[in-house]
């Protein structure tokens, strides 16, 4: 019997936590996961009002969604917010790790807090839910998917992100082991890493690296929520149901240019 690929992309009966969904790319991931068929939990930290745009969104196209609150910078409340969330939908099967922060900084002038700050949420808070996650499947015996938004620069880092760069290579390489022990329980962990997208207000306020990304990218243009959105799509339903440690470059071909 042959399986409709509309089939293999249908994420009816799953249910998703998508953290940092109040933003952009977010926000995006959590809308067209739930358009596939899943109960998302949408989370945010301070957002509120952009979180519950998400949410009202999903619900007024017929989807299944929920709001979540807490702070990934913390080890209590993320221990005690995901508890919270599986047992108010009776678990998770698709985790993305998206919630991030990305200050401008010169190496330089960082001291160990700034360091540690970033790693909290870009890093450390993947890994935390990414265990808890695993626990919650394996005590389930069911599989599940987790899908780590990394970025180009865990790749090829820019000046004044060498916090975030090096947090972003971090995540690629915690994907890939993290896909090596859990493969024997059906749990997928993949990546996917974003080249510029855009956002309300980019143009305006980098015109100059638009210009030159614009310039430079062989696909002509910058990428969208939604062009990330699909890819998280795709790894989070059977239609990658082979694929696990991957980094997936959403970037428009920017990483196949010549870098010197």
């Amino acid at each position: 019997m042959n399986t409709k690929p509309s089939d293999l992309l249908d994420l009816t009966g799953r249910t998703a936590l998508v953290t940092g969904a109040s933003g952009t790319i977010g926000g995006a991931i959590a809308k067209v996961l739930a358009g596939a068929g899943a109960a998302v939990l949408v989370h945010y930290h301070n957002d509120e009002a952009g979180a519950k745009a998400v949410y009202e969104t999903i619900i007024a196209s017929g989807g299944a969604a929920y709001l979540c609150q807490f702070d990934l910078a913390s080890d209590a409340q993320r221990a005690d917010g995901f508890a919270l969330v599986a047992q108010k939908t009776g678990g998770i099967d698709i985790l993305v790790n998206n919630a991030a922060i990305q200050p401008v900084q010169a190496l330089g002038s960082m001291d160990d807090k700034d360091w540690r700050a970033l790693f909290a949420v870009n890093l450390d808070a993947a890994a935390s839910l990414t265990r808890q996650m695993a626990r919650a499947l394996i005590a389930r015996q069911s599989g599940g998917a987790v899908i780590n938004i990394a970025s180009i620069e865990g790749l090829s880092p820019a000046a004044g992100h060498a916090h975030y760069a090096a947090a972003k290579a971090a995540l690629i390489q915690f994907t890939r082991a993290a896909a090596l022990e859990y493969g024997a329980h059906d749990i997928r962990v993949n990546a996917i890493s974003p080249g510029l997208i855009d956002r309300d207000g980019l143009i305006s306020d980098w015109p100059e690296g638009v210009a030159r990304w614009q310039e430079k990218v062989p696909l002509g243009r910058m990428g969208t929520p939604q062009d990330v959105a699909n890819a998280a799509l795709f790894l989070a339903s059977p239609m990658s149901a082979w694929i696990s440690g991957e980094n997936l470059v959403v970037d428009g071909g920017m990483m196949s240019t010549s870098h010197w």
